[in-house]
């Protein structure tokens, strides 16, 4: 059985600013280092006992957020590029307003929003070779930190879905998924916000 816990970087200074986020490297706001150490307590706390490799996004943003959770676990932080956001190339470090202006046409995955972005189509792909190779790893506890495009798009390559354009989940939430010994996939828990409040709450089961 590996299990594989996802978590998305908690509240950045772009969430606040207007800007773009992208592959510019915008630290947490003071809201989201709250967050992200209230994820690294309670979490930790879950999981106390249990082994887990993590890896995050080599970004600041997916950084911060890792960080109080491989200080509580007392394990190291593994940094891939591939776990980054969406590159949409001359947009990264602009104002959501200019990217609305000078975008262009996009009628395909393969269409590229600005000259030297990733397409859709790219993107997924790498999302999905990223996939292979989680399934891939001996460890049996993964933690992933990434963005939500990223991990919209993994969420969906998981279950088996084609490629479609897709965006869900929230800054801050925590996905649950389990691959079994004869490969059956589930997500046992999907977007999960409770982690980021100082004070338990209800969580949401899928």
């Amino acid at each position: 059985m590996k299990k594989i816990i996802t978590i998305q970087h908690t509240q950045s200074v772009h969430h606040t600013n207007g800007m773009i986020g992208s592959w510019t490297d915008w630290e947490l706001s003071d809201l989201g280092k709250e967050h992200a150490e209230n994820i690294g307590r309670k979490l930790s706390a879950e999981l106390k006992g249990q082994t887990y490799k993590i890896y995050s996004s080599d970004l600041l943003r997916a950084k911060q957020t890792a960080e109080p959770l491989a200080r509580y676990m007392g394990a190291d932080i593994n940094y891939l590029e591939k776990l980054r956001e969406h590159n949409i190339g001359e947009a990264v470090g602009k104002s959501k307003q200019w990217g609305t202006e000078n975008a262009l046409p996009v009628n395909s995955f393969d269409d590229r929003l600005f000259p030297s972005a990733e397409s859709w189509r790219e993107f997924w792909e790498r999302i999905l070779d990223l996939h292979q190779d989680i399934i891939a790893d001996e460890a049996d506890n993964i933690i992933l930190v990434a963005h939500g495009g990223t991990l919209a798009v993994w969420h969906q390559i998981w279950l088996g879905s084609d490629i479609q354009d897709c965006k869900f989940g929230s800054a801050g939430s925590v996905s649950f998924m389990e691959l079994s010994d004869n490969s059956e996939r589930t997500i046992t828990r999907l977007n999960d916000i409770s982690y980021t409040e100082s004070k338990s709450r209800r969580r949401f089961h899928m």
